[in-house]
């Protein structure tokens, strides 16, 4: 990782930070820091560094390399007997926390010649669950089921669903094509045991889902796909002698980037815009759970903003701050050239450098530490989540109701146009009244738009390359004409990353969901619901805690179809632009 101070340069490479008038600022804390012995501390968990809360009882990830390092044996082991059964995918099942780290090591590394491939399921979308499930083949698959709870809704789905047609494809060798990483004492852990699962990964109850990755819910797939958990981990630690309790705050890259990050967004500069390298794409949405989750409460928060492309210096307004994480093998020299222009304009940049893809254990324990120095800076509980909670509990209530009832609670649209249904609710519905067209409604919600508020797609639809292009062309129109950060987040993965954000963090987000009717629903083994009613359900639940927030929010369902829908959709954003402009 490269460099920790703020004019450092060496073999040409520029200033880690490029903040301008915001460096006296940072400079100011960081004094503060090393003054009040801040840093050791952080080290020993002391809560009064944050809200005097239960923040001490969630740093176990701090010590966590030295603890998994002692494990690398036994995962070492484990990979080999998945390799000897001649399991060709692992597929893991989870959610937040439990499958992001999975998710960036996948995207990065590819398949590993001579070990399975690593896929990850985290969406509740029938369609989604379906791919990947016609995308294996199961007498060849091990399914690895990831809840630190082991109550979370959606892994319990997926092991219902998979266990099931794993039944039905190798019979009562079922439970050995299956594995749990969960902590220890869980229903999951209770579940494989009685249930015969081949393998069962515990995890530290000290360690919060989103601060796991370097834990066994990060290296047990990492293992299994070919990763070298000791080499990866080994660089992990060199990050955290770096950035230890002995080490001086203004000398330590994870107190520093933690302060750059609190103090930028109390000065107004919260949307943290991510740029990274082609080779390390997948780390983004990893980065985006972690601030927007843990800093997103008490009308506070980092607003993390993931692959939206880089534009013009001119269509961006004085709410950012970016940081460019480059790989020094593999980088891009579009972005360096984009990067360049916005620090010429005066944009505060920060910059990580990474050799390889091997010093992303480094970055992963490098930037939860700066998320927890950057809740101290804003005041607030970097570890807990409330508001994912209260969206859990909505959507907990619809599905019983929907054991008796057989049905979720009837809404009646607020607009019929070709084949999209729009629906708002309270102050929403007045700020759409007398549009007569999807086209009008779009306008009139996004003219409620001002600087310094962020735009955010929630698609409660399959994550594929069409859907990803259409969502990606939505967000940058509505970036370039209303001049805000814009965010693409895929339910009801995001409800437990960005989800907290958006009901507990500032009231500057105007929400668009985006929901469908499924061509193909699938059942959900031993329940009265099926995969469409739990999409369903979350996307209803989290519209409620939304509203309940006074949040602006407009739900367009889509029921036409996934396709015709979105390319309606993109139409009517562009003529409801066109629209604004002209009135202004």
């Amino acid at each position: 990782m490269w460099p920790t101070s703020m004019r450092e340069r060496a073999n040409g490479r520029k200033s880690a930070y490029s903040i301008g008038a915001y460096e006296r600022r940072v400079k100011k804390t960081l004094t503060v820091w090393r003054r009040e012995g801040r840093v050791e501390r952080l080290w020993r968990g002391d809560a009064g560094l944050w809200t005097g809360g239960d923040e001490g009882r969630w740093v176990g990830w701090l010590h966590g390399v030295d603890r998994q390092l002692r494990l690398c044996g036994d995962l070492k082991r484990a990979a080999q007997e998945v390799q000897e059964a001649g399991f060709e995918d692992v597929l893991l099942l989870g959610m937040g926390g439990s499958s992001l780290c999975a998710e960036v090591l996948s995207l990065t590394f590819g398949r590993v010649e001579g070990y399975p491939r690593l896929r990850v399921l985290d969406s509740t979308v029938p369609a989604q669950v379906r791919r990947f499930a016609d995308g294996v083949d199961l007498e060849k698959t091990l399914c690895v089921v990831a809840s630190k709870s082991g109550t979370t809704t959606e892994p319990n789905a997926f092991c219902d669903y998979f266990l099931e047609e794993m039944k039905q494809a190798v019979g009562e060798r079922a439970g050995a094509h299956f594995g749990v990483i969960t902590d220890p004492g869980s229903p999951l852990e209770a579940r494989a045991r009685k249930e015969g699962f081949g393998y069962a990964f515990e995890g530290v109850p000290e360690i919060g889902g989103r601060y796991s990755a370097l834990s066994n819910f990060g290296m047990v797939p990492a293992a299994m796909m070919g990763i070298d958990v000791e080499a990866f981990l080994r660089r992990a630690a060199r990050m955290v002698a770096r950035c230890g309790a002995d080490v001086p705050a203004e000398k330590n890259p994870g107190v520093v980037l933690g302060v750059v990050l609190g103090e930028l967004a109390a000065a107004g500069r919260d949307k943290v815009t991510l740029v990274t390298s082609p080779g390390i794409r997948g780390l983004g949405t990893w980065l985006e759970q972690l601030l927007a989750e843990s800093t997103g409460k008490g009308g506070k928060g980092l607003v993390a903003v993931d692959n939206e492309p880089l534009g013009p210096p001119e269509v961006y307004g004085e709410d950012r701050l970016f940081v460019y994480i480059r790989l020094t093998v593999g980088y891009d020299p579009g972005q360096d050239e984009a990067v360049g222009a916005l620090e010429r304009a005066a944009q505060p940049v920060v910059r990580v450098h990474l050799e390889d893809a091997m010093g992303l254990g480094g970055a992963f324990f490098l930037w939860e530490v700066a998320t927890a120095v950057a809740g101290c800076v804003l005041g607030v509980h970097p570890f807990d989540q409330p508001d994912v909670q209260e969206s859990k509990a909505f959507t907990a209530r619809l599905m019983d109701d929907f054991e008796v009832e057989g049905r979720l609670p009837a809404e009646a649209p607020f607009l019929c146009d070709g084949g999209v249904q729009v629906f708002a609710d309270g102050e929403n519905a007045v700020a759409l009244a007398g549009a007569a067209s999807l086209e009008v409604c779009l306008a009139a919600h996004l003219a409620r738009l001002k600087p310094g508020d962020f735009a955010a797609l929630c698609a409660y639809l399959d994550m594929n390359d069409q859907n990803r292009e259409r969502l990606q062309a939505i967000r940058l129109r509505i970036r370039d004409s209303r001049g805000v950060a814009t965010t693409v987040g895929y339910g009801p993965r995001f409800l437990h990353a960005t989800g907290q954000l958006h009901k507990g963090g500032p009231n500057s987000g105007l929400f668009l969901q985006i929901t469908s009717d499924d061509a193909e629903d699938l059942p959900i083994p031993g329940s009265r619901a099926s995969f469409g009613t739990l999409k369903a359900a979350q996307a209803l639940g989290d519209a409620l805690a939304l509203s309940g927030r006074c949040r602006r929010t407009v739900r367009v369902h889509l029921s036409a179809g996934v396709e015709a829908g979105l390319r309606r959709l993109l139409w009517s954003v562009e003529r409801a632009v066109q629209h604004m402009e002209r009135g202004a």
